[in-house]
């Protein structure tokens, strides 16, 4: 470590043509040797060709420039998936003073050599072997651009990588950062097709790929695993929001599939509050689409669902035999709707979820 500071300190002192040489020699040697000694300085410097990249609109094809030049390399892959990931993310930063005309400029050109990315991705995923850091910035790439949603709809559904994707959450030896790494990408994905007219091939396949995490789910339940039963709740979840336009319209019906909900209430019945609170965003929307559209035909669909629902809110509700101190208002207040008569089944479950928030 002391070789990058050294060299750092030498190139800023200038004293002479021989230091200055000698520092460069010896800071190009530790990048194409060790450049992974210095982390954080790997991310300040992805982000700072990244902003280059941005402003500098001289740059055309400044995806297609990087990829061409470092891709044959191995040891500059990581590097690459680096600058790769951090310069959608840069596109809509504060902190960059670009036009608009300039950010959809940008966004354009990130378009078109999207596909060219993805097609990187897969090829670091497929040579990685059991390269676990490989995974997760190959990842964290891939979310990064689905956030900025530019990928192409038809191609990514049809992407090996979407393959690879789902298999790693649902292998058992999935390491947890690796684990949140996919459902972090997952859950990106599927904020990113929330226009289901538009994105239905890819829609399709992220829906039949988080149904098949089931199985998954419960064996993480069984090995007593938290963060991973955390992890497919927000999956099941992100899900349940991305088609719940569909569900309400045409419930049981195509991508109005009400396993959505099913897996949301295997979650509900996880005995961590904490699961089944990731969920209460969509309850309440629901809720909220239900009374809205007052349609009594459309209540009795939702009501066993709602009614299953209410059953495991109360059973986090109940106190231990020997629980002695006084009764929490949240939950007292919870227990006297409970056992209250409404009529107004939608208008009560609005009361509830806004309150239990």
């Amino acid at each position: 470590m002391y070789a990058w500071e050294i060299s750092d300190q030498l190139l800023q002192l200038k004293q002479d043509v021989e230091s200055c040489y000698f520092a460069a020699q010896t800071m190009k040697m530790k990048i194409q040797t060790s450049f992974y000694e210095a982390v954080k300085k790997v991310l300040l410097l992805a982000l700072a060709i990244a902003d280059l990249a941005l402003q500098m609109a001289s740059w055309k094809g400044c995806v297609h420039t990087l990829i061409e030049k470092y891709s044959n390399d191995v040891s500059s892959m990581p590097f690459l998936i680096e600058i790769l990931t951090v310069l959608p993310e840069e596109v809509h930063s504060r902190s960059l003073r670009i036009g608009a005309n300039r950010r959809s400029e940008i966004i354009e050109d990130l378009a078109y050599y999207s596909t060219t990315v993805v097609t990187l991705l897969v090829t670091c995923a497929e040579k990685s072997g059991h390269d676990e850091k490989m995974f997760i910035k190959v990842f964290r790439c891939l979310g990064s651009w689905f956030n900025l949603g530019v990928l192409d709809n038809n191609f990514m559904a049809s992407n090996q990588l979407l393959m690879i994707l789902f298999q790693v959450l649902q292998r058992d030896e999935t390491s947890t950062n690796l684990h949140e790494a996919a459902s972090d990408c997952v859950c990106s994905a599927l904020y990113a097709i929330e226009n289901l007219a538009v994105h239905m091939p890819l829609a399709m396949q992220l829906f039949q790929g988080v149904l098949s995490l089931e199985t998954a789910y419960h064996m993480a339940v069984a090995r007593e695993d938290l963060d991973k039963v955390l992890n497919y709740c927000r999956i099941f979840t992100e899900l349940s929001e991305t088609f719940l336009e569909m569900t309400v319209r045409t419930p049981g019906q195509g991508m109005g599939d009400l396993r959505t909900l099913e897996l949301l209430l295997i979650c509900a019945g996880h005995p961590q509050y904490e699961v089944v609170e990731i969920s209460f965003n969509f309850w309440y929307r629901l809720g909220e689409n239900l009374y809205k559209m007052n349609d009594p035909a459309l209540h009795r669909v939702f009501k066993p669902y709602i009614q299953r629902l209410l059953h495991s809110l109360a059973r986090h509700c109940q106190l231990d035999p020997d629980h002695v101190s006084i009764l929490p208002f949240r939950i007292f207040l919870f227990l006297h709707m409970k056992d209250s008569n409404h009529s107004n089944t939608s208008h009560f479950f609005l009361v509830l979820i806004a309150f239990v928030q």
